[in-house]
């Protein structure tokens, strides 16, 4: 049975470990709102893309000198995984729910015979998939000394990629991330970029001839190799977002299992002291009536 000086330090312990949850439940968010505004504001950016490409790609389909970026390499054999995660933990289920999509993706790939390669972006991703897939990492980029992730790391994401790719490297490319949706909502999500995914026109969709200059296929060549950046971009800011809300809900949690904690240990300590102090007020009564 622990003294009442072990219950005054666990309850201190307690105490001051939930004043640092609390600080970071405020710093996240703090944070989320900075965040959140940032991915939403690159969500139309990208999805304009994706329709302007869904328009000119529709002038090059069925061409056998289409770009390699929309047609890919005619296999499907070696699969590039560019996994998306935190720096940090004390995020909650964020960076393994990642993780688990990835490892997931992989083993189905691995029972069909194909060859998995593996981009980690982030530390946390990393360290969840090393044990399992060590000889598939290739390599691992790190953001933590990115204070706020814009265009340019996106684009240097997205430079090796294609630098890979014009190597053979690879012939698909997916990109994993989590979707922010809201503060206790985060969605594991997987999306190809290469060969792109380009929606297709909707029935109802006015149909305008345009004439382009230049030709649809020297556009593409420009627009697809800008259009791997943006989707990394998109995802990045999705993942800060995600974090930061998934951060907030798991402080959030952990400040309150600390109060629990707290009563719990406070009302075993009351007892333990009202216990001794009956002890003693009995041994005093017996030595009284004894005398």
């Amino acid at each position: 049975m622990p003294s009442l000086k072990d219950l005054r330090n666990r309850i201190a312990s307690v105490k001051a470990t939930q004043k640092i949850t609390k600080a970071m439940q405020m710093v996240a968010a703090a944070k989320l709102r900075r965040a959140q505004a940032a991915a939403e504001a690159a969500r139309p950016y990208a999805e304009r893309m994706n329709t302007v490409l869904a328009n000119v790609a529709a002038g090059v389909a069925g061409q056998a000198d289409g770009p390699r970026l929309l047609a890919g390499t005619g296999a499907d054999q070696t699969h590039l995984m560019i996994v998306c995660t935190a720096e940090r933990g004390l995020c909650g289920a964020f960076n393994s729910s990642i993780a688990r999509l990835a490892r997931d993706h992989a083993l189905a790939l691995k029972r069909e015979g194909k060859t998995v390669k593996i981009l980690c972006v982030g530390k946390k991703g990393y360290d969840l998939l090393r044990r399992q897939f060590a000889s598939d990492i290739i390599e691992l980029i790190e953001l933590r000394s990115v204070r706020q992730i814009g265009f340019t790391e996106a684009d240097a994401i997205g430079r090796k990629v294609l630098a890979l790719f014009a190597d053979g490297g690879f012939d698909v490319a997916t990109l994993f991330y989590a979707k922010f949706r809201s503060v206790i909502q985060q969605i594991p999500t997987a999306q190809q970029i290469i060969p792109a995914e380009v929606p297709a026109r909707a029935a109802d969709a006015p149909s305008v001839i345009y004439e382009y200059e230049p030709d649809e296929a020297a556009i593409l060549d420009e627009l697809l190799p800008r259009n791997v950046s943006v989707q990394v971009l998109s995802a990045l800011l999705e993942n800060v977002a995600s974090e930061m809300g998934a951060k907030m809900s798991a402080m959030d949690n952990a400040t309150r299992n600390a109060g629990e904690m707290i009563k719990k240990y406070t009302l075993r300590y009351n007892r333990t002291r009202q216990a001794m102090i009956t002890k003693e007020l009995i041994e005093i009564i017996s030595g009284a009536e004894a005398l």
